[in-house]
């Protein structure tokens, strides 16, 4: 490893490349910068990567021709781009991506990430992020690491020893943070009910907004609790603290709260610094259904944008405009599902825009992508109760749909599946 400055560093990155960048909170913000700064001199260099936090400087209108964003996962900074056709989204399962890059169909020549300094033994920590970075590292031509004094020194299977860095440039700054959500009524009520569907010592799997926040909430009468999940937040730390998480029930990694990445707040980050509790691991394990369903008890809980009344999942798209990707949701749902008293939730408010629009919907929007089929939903919760939709035929699914939808859209709905013989 050469010990440089950031222009250095990305000055090898040539026209016609594909890079591929370190995730989330861990963006290697210093080094994009650098990178972005010889656009005037680069063409159709390919970047590669799930959401990133930050403002995405590659992704600006006027980057169009100099860098092409191929997006895993689509973040709020690259809608617009995808959207326009300045960037394109590639679906994918996130245990998969490891898988894409092994095999070459992600051909990697350089690789952005951002770790914590060497230690003693010349490892340096993958920190906030791990997802596919071992593999991005071990695949890619060159290695271009920020040394960052501020990122958290994370245990597990996420180290990169300095060998196996070309390029080191020395930074202090803080992994990106990420406010806390608000918990409004309606998300309080999705938390309490979804709390009374898991039980104590069960291992469950949560994202990041307001109700997971809520779920949380509603679990501080619980004991005993495990994590296994692909995305950490602070509703974990709070849940730690409280006594509810021990991991004591886990089948495997006993008393281990186990992630491939986090985002929360610097409370977070400090709390995972050097946390023998906490173990990162890549994609390919946290997201394996054959490593889930191996706990007994597992609770997966996952969102949606909109359900039809077959009980068909649209988590990525709004009709057909591309939002977010199909990420950990299938690897979760299927795992749980299989799992001995495992159970697979998709939570979400009854209605979307201002409560002008059901989430629960006759039909799906004409060109809604479905994460989640008819085939593996099997809870589906909102405000206004649980409907199971597991083993029901399509009669019994439009029924129990209809009747947690919102009240404002239900004799819609209720026309609707008449009129298609639904019910």
């Amino acid at each position: 490893m050469r010990v440089v400055d950031a222009a250095e560093a990305v000055a090898g990155i040539q026209s016609g490349q594909q890079i591929y960048i370190h995730a989330a909170a861990a963006t290697p913000s210093v080094l994009l910068d650098a990178l972005v700064a010889r656009a005037p001199e680069l063409r159709d260099v390919k970047v590669v990567h799930f959401h990133i936090e930050g403002p995405g400087p590659h992704l600006a209108p006027e980057m169009a021709g100099h860098f092409y964003h191929r997006a895993l996962f689509i973040g709020p900074n690259a809608r617009a781009a995808v959207t326009e056709g300045r960037a394109e989204y590639i679906p994918a399962f996130l245990s998969d991506a490891p898988t894409l890059i092994r095999r070459g169909i992600l051909p990697l020549d350089a690789v952005l990430v951002n770790v914590s300094p060497p230690d003693r033994h010349g490892y340096c920590s993958l920190g906030t992020s791990v997802i596919a970075m071992p593999t991005a590292i071990k695949m890619a031509g060159t290695v271009i690491a920020q040394l960052n004094e501020s990122m958290p020194r994370t245990l597990g299977d996420s180290f990169v020893h300095v060998n196996d860095i070309d390029f080191g440039v020395e930074v202090d700054i803080p992994p990106y943070a990420h406010a806390l959500n608000h918990i409004g009524d309606v998300e309080r009520k999705i938390g309490e009910h979804i709390a009374d569907l898991i039980p104590d010592g069960a291992t469950l799997q949560m994202g990041i907004g307001a109700i997971p926040s809520a779920v949380a909430n509603a679990l501080l009468d619980k004991r005993e609790l495990g994590i296994h999940t692909e995305m950490m937040t602070d509703v974990v730390l709070d849940l730690v603290e409280a006594g509810v998480v021990t991991g004591a029930r886990k089948e495997i990694n006993v008393g281990r709260i186990v992630a491939t990445f986090m985002l929360g707040s610097e409370r977070l980050y400090r709390w995972v610094d050097d946390n023998p509790m906490i173990e990162m691991r890549p994609a390919e394990y946290t997201n394996d259904t054959a490593v889930i369903r191996r706990f007994k008890s597992m609770v997966a809980v996952n969102s949606a944008i909109e359900v039809d009344l077959t009980g068909q999942v649209c988590a990525d798209s709004i009709g057909s405009r591309m939002y977010s990707g199909v990420g950990g949701q299938m690897d979760f749902i299927r795992g749980a599902a299989l799992a001995d008293e495992g159970r697979a939730i998709i939570a979400m408010p009854s209605t979307a825009a201002g409560g002008t629009v059901s989430r629960i919907a006759a039909y799906l929007q004409q060109g809604a992508g479905v994460v989640t089929t008819r085939a593996h939903v099997e809870t589906i919760v909102t405000e206004y109760g649980i409907a199971e939709m597991h083993g029901r035929s399509v009669p019994e699914r439009a029924r129990a749909l209809i009747a947690i939808a919102h009240p404002t859209f239900r004799a819609e709905l209720e026309f609707e599946a008449r009129k298609t013989h639904f019910i």
